[in-house]
């Protein structure tokens, strides 16, 4: 299935942080998406002003949707 670009980059802002995932849990995103639909710049200040976490893994940003510690196990 083939996902369909959003209008703005506020509207997509706004989906991906009122997501059920975005309470606490975790959001899973290509970073060639992220560059394509909102900005990198923007993402990492929307992600920023949350208090939220943000990894990179190869293509992938992870954002951990909480403002509490994390470790990194291994």
């Amino acid at each position: 299935m083939q996902m369909s670009r959003l209008s703005t980059a506020d509207t997509w802002i706004r989906l991906i942080f009122s997501a059920k995932a975005a309470d606490g849990h975790v959001i899973r995103r290509n970073v060639d998406w992220i560059d394509r639909e909102v900005g990198r710049d923007r993402f990492l200040r929307e992600v920023r002003a949350r208090g939220f976490h943000l990894i990179q893994t190869s293509d992938q940003f992870i954002v951990v949707c909480h403002s509490g510690a994390i470790h990194l196990l291994f």
